[in-house]
């Protein structure tokens, strides 16, 4: 009898033990599942203010999906001529900025207006124009360039929009003492892919950042690289994040992030790396300080 009871109570105990870990089990499982079906938490938002070039060579389709996945951000782009991206910064319309204009941009940095400046990358600039060439430009000297289109009055085709490549050109003018005007001159107070269309279409000249020519070019089987090559022709990119104590409403904490995910070494390949596939080089070159 006493054995009898001892083997029941035995029994018990171990259904006990048994609902115990179900139980448990039960708890770990519903525990893990409620934390693998947690929401995410919604992404921030950060509007970053950059030049066309980087837009319209493709380069951002590449590095901001990169760039959200990894912060949990969405980046609302706004992609103008630098001179309106750096005004955006003075004003804090933007949080962030991605730019190629160094005098412009010093004076920026200078004012205050924004900080954490770090130079990215590069490429060049080239002049490129009609095959047919009727200016008869050629070489690698820019400025000499510039001249012969002004003495021939061959149609030359400017962006017209105070943007980094409009600011370089009006400096070869001014170095040149030449004030460009006339019918032979077009503004287009437009970026630079509906630029170069419109070169192409008035088989005109037109002075133009590689990266969106490479980018461009299939479309443009009426023009061609004339000029290139030349000490006068680097093409400096800079991301700089707007300064947080002069305009506090701005996204510092996510700006601050971008500038460092865009002179960090895994970014900087990636950069080196697109359009060599493509277009058999890089469009752009990393250039880390």
């Amino acid at each position: 009898m006493l054995r009898k009871r001892y083997f029941t109570v035995l029994f018990a105990l171990m259904l006990l033990v048994l609902s115990a870990c179900g139980n448990t089990d039960t708890k770990d499982t519903a525990a893990a599942k409620e934390k693998k079906t947690a929401p995410k938490p919604a992404p921030t938002e950060m509007i970053l203010a950059t030049t066309t070039s980087t837009q319209d060579s493709g380069l951002l389709d590449v590095l901001v999906p990169m760039f959200e996945k990894e912060n949990n951000v969405k980046v609302k782009t706004i992609a103008v001529g630098t001179g309106q991206a750096l005004e955006m910064g003075t004003k804090g319309e933007a949080d962030v900025l991605l730019v190629h204009a160094p005098a412009a941009e010093k004076e920026v940095v200078d004012a205050g207006n924004a900080i954490n400046y770090k130079r990215v990358m590069y490429n060049d600039f080239i002049l490129v124009g009609p095959k047919e060439n009727p200016a008869g430009v050629s070489g690698d000297d820019i400025k000499a360039a510039f001249k012969k289109l002004a003495d021939s009055k061959a149609t030359f085709v400017s962006r017209g929009d105070d943007s980094g490549t409009h600011k370089k050109e009006l400096g070869i003018w001014t170095a040149e003492n030449i004030k460009p005007a006339g019918d032979w001159y077009v503004s287009t107070g437009q970026g630079m892919g509906q630029t170069l269309q419109v070169a192409a279409e008035k088989k005109g000249y037109v002075l133009t950042d590689r990266a969106t020519w490479l980018a461009q070019e299939k479309n443009l089987d009426t023009l061609q690289i004339v000029v290139e090559g030349g000490k006068d022709l680097m093409n400096i990119y800079h991301v700089m994040q707007v300064n947080p104590e002069k305009h506090d409403k701005v996204n510092s904490k996510d700006a601050e992030k971008f500038v460092n995910f865009m002179i960090d070494s895994k970014t900087q390949d990636v950069i080196e790396e697109f359009g060599k596939k493509e277009y058999g080089q890089s469009l752009f070159f990393k250039y880390t300080e």
